[in-house]
């Protein structure tokens, strides 16, 4: 049977795929940004998945304000490069699974969580960059990866509570597949950050660290935190990280099992206008 070995959570700012792109990841502004990921890259080496399952948010590419669905999973069998207006990013088409995406699909549809079934979409720096922090710069990525969209820009978006109950679901889902795949989930976006207004620019270190803390220790009382809380804190984009909920409720420990294993954990200001969240947490 498919089982889940691991969570990633991550920041997915788009400056962060500009700069590996653009060849500046070793300016002295970047370099600090990478480096928080070289473990990453190695331990992608060392524990490489058969399926990627990552959370992200369309940033109005594949879909727009005239149709925005709250959780939409990607079933095609590739997925390409979206252009931004700036011309897609010179990365690799991303390869789906749709058998494992329509089985996910059936599971989660079945436990009476409401998903949109997308069989053509291009996907944004929401997916590509958390694969290029992850990776660095192959020719191929090195397994198929299924998107899994999620509705955080146009309001009203899905509680954190609703998120982490969806991992939950998603997890029994990929532990019902009858064919031995060993699964990451990826909880990407945030951390705090605010691209308009008055508080554009909005940084807090001391939220940011709070929401990692309990994201590993205490993820069922992280649910529960209102989205209120994400916007006065984190800013309005700071509630991207009501995604990373929906990776942490599918680990092994929500459902009874051992707590997983800190395996990296990495925070950075700034990284463009953003502060840049990292961690990854093993199955025990």
């Amino acid at each position: 049977m498919a089982k889940i070995t691991a969570s990633v959570y991550t920041s997915h700012v788009p400056a962060i795929g500009a700069a590996l792109d653009l060849g500046k990841s070793g300016e002295p502004y970047w370099q600090p940004v990478f480096k928080g990921y070289d473990f990453s890259k190695h331990w992608m080496v060392e524990n490489k998945p058969d399926v990627i399952f990552l959370v992200y948010n369309d940033h109005a590419t594949a879909f727009s304000l005239e149709m925005i669905p709250t959780f939409a999973i990607g079933t095609a069998a590739e997925f390409t490069p979206a252009d931004e207006g700036w011309g897609p990013r010179p990365v690799p088409v991303v390869q789906g699974h749709p058998e494992l995406a329509a089985h996910i699909a059936q599971s989660v549809i079945q436990q009476d969580f409401d998903l949109t079934i997308v069989n053509k979409m291009d996907v944004d720096h929401g997916l590509t960059v958390p694969l290029s922090l992850m990776c660095g710069q192959p020719q191929a990525w090195p397994c198929p990866v299924i998107p899994f969209a999620v509705n955080v820009v146009q309001y009203p978006v899905p509680s954190g509570r609703r998120c982490f109950e969806l991992g939950k679901a998603i997890r029994k889902a990929i532990e019902s597949f009858d064919k031995p795949l060993n699964v990451q989930i990826w909880g990407t976006g945030g951390m705090s950050h605010q691209l308009q207004g008055p508080r554009a620019g909005l940084i807090n270190r001391e939220f940011d660290n709070a929401f990692l803390d309990q994201l590993i220790a205490d993820p069922e009382a992280l649910a529960s935190k209102p989205h209120i809380d994400y916007v006065r804190e984190a800013g309005s984009e700071g509630i991207e990280l009501v995604m990373w909920l929906i990776a942490r409720g599918a680990m092994a420990d929500v459902a009874g099992g051992p707590a997983p294993k800190v395996a990296h954990r990495f925070y950075h200001v700034p990284a463009s206008n953003t502060a840049v969240g990292h961690l990854i947490l093993e199955n025990k």
